[in-house]
């Protein structure tokens, strides 16, 4: 096993190992951002705060039906790869990979089934007719690349390849502009849809990539055995994807909320501002997860460990996170004119309240990962429910009263 797959010695202050996966993944990620930008601002440019409207309610079915049909495999995958990567044992992360890439497959294949089945009532319940019914189940086809590049992101992650993970996000970031733009300016808004299979499919090949680079030993499953260790990911993974629909509906009930209360126009604003305010903010999120997560967990029976890497966690993410929060607070709507257009001048007041939310984010997420590491998973539960209850209430009542500047007040509260 190799020394990445190994947690630095207790005792040893983490600031140096926190700050390098974060600019490794930052680097990456500021590239990713520049294409993020690219697409979104052409779309923009050419769809309006309609199409960027679209393009967020298609993004959060998306991630809603992937989290559904991966039963929290990817995240439940992560925690066990790390925990076998803490043994040394190369064939346990063989045995563990194995199992999850078959069942990546599987469940990829069964939710794209699902989706196509019912295209038409979540057509009709996201955007009150069933003229959308052909996106819906063409994004299918996305939920399945999305699952199964999921189980291979996991092996990557848990073995905390920080810079094989970075490389895969901006491998899916580069293709979604390229295919965007061209897409989006011939067939208009009936090009949002496939730019999302284009994005999958460069996430599946890229992490099939350096999954292969991997030199593991290859292991007979029996089928005994890979039901055992499928049920142990499935039985985690549920707890995962329980808190991800809750999250990822949660995002999609807000969204039909400020659609129902506001129009189209106004779900486009919210999008561009959660987009804006989530950029810098992401990078020390998914710098956390691609490296913390997997060293909290190899850490997890040690309690005082624990708190030591938390608490340098949520320093090093203040400290982080405190320029660009300020930043962002101040030049909001220059931000959204240079990223979008002038048309999204209204989203400012809504951007500065998501931008405090994120930095109370950057906080909370150490925290949590507590829960997530030592496997608590009726606290994980019920902290999700709280969460996602707290969230879609005040956004339901302040949204009718504040307009879509609600929603950012809501994730304050949240």
């Amino acid at each position: 096993m190799s020394a990445s797959a190994r947690s630095e010695p207790v005792g040893q202050t983490s600031h140096g190992q926190i700050l390098k996966s974060t600019l490794t993944v930052g680097t990456a990620s500021a590239v990713g951002v520049i294409f993020s930008i690219a697409r979104n601002k052409a779309v923009a440019l050419m769809l309006g705060p309609e199409g960027i409207g679209l393009m967020g309610l298609y993004g959060a079915l998306a991630d809603m039906a992937q989290n559904l049909a991966g039963l929290g495999g990817q995240s439940s995958g992560v925690r066990q790869i790390a925990d076998a990567a803490g043994t040394q044992d190369n064939d346990i992360v063989a045995r563990t990979a194995r199992v999850l890439s078959r069942i990546s497959v599987v469940l990829g294949l069964a939710g794209a089934l699902l989706l196509i089945l019912l295209a038409v009532p979540i057509s009709g319940l996201t955007f009150g007719n069933h003229q959308h019914a052909g996106g819906v189940a063409l994004l299918a086809f996305a939920v399945t690349l999305r699952v199964v590049s999921g189980g291979q992101l996991a092996l990557l992650q848990g073995l905390r390849k920080v810079s094989s993970v970075a490389t895969i996000n901006v491998a899916g970031a580069l293709i979604a502009a390229i295919a965007t733009i061209p897409l989006v300016y011939v067939f208009g808004l009936n090009g949002i849809v496939p730019s999302i299979i284009a994005a999958s499919a460069a996430t599946l090949l890229s992490s099939w990539y350096f999954c292969r680079r991997i030199d593991l030993p290859r292991v007979h499953v029996a089928p005994a055995d890979f039901g055992e260790e499928s049920l142990r990911l499935l039985k985690l993974g549920f707890v995962f994807m329980v808190s991800g629909l809750l999250t990822f509906g949660a995002a999609y009930a807000i969204r039909l909320i400020v659609l129902h209360e506001e129009g189209v126009a106004s779900a486009g604003l919210y999008q561009a501002a959660w987009a804006v305010g989530g950029l810098y903010i992401g990078i020390i999120l998914q710098a956390m997860g691609t490296d913390f997560y997997p060293r909290l967990t190899a850490a997890s029976r040690n309690n005082s460990e624990c708190n030591r890497l938390v608490n340098e966690q949520a320093q090093m993410s203040l400290l982080l996170a405190g320029p660009g929060v300020i930043a962002t607070l101040t030049f909001a709507p220059l931000v959204l004119q240079i990223l979008y257009s002038h048309a999204f001048d209204d989203a400012s007041d809504l951007l500065r309240l998501i931008c405090l939310g994120m930095l109370l984010r950057s906080l909370a997420w150490p925290l949590g990962y507590i829960v997530v590491a030592k496997e608590a998973n009726s606290l994980f539960f019920w902290t999700e429910v709280a969460a996602t209850v707290v969230h879609v209430g005040l956004a339901w009542i302040l949204v009718a009263q504040f307009g879509s500047a609600g929603a950012g007040a809501a994730f304050v509260g949240l």
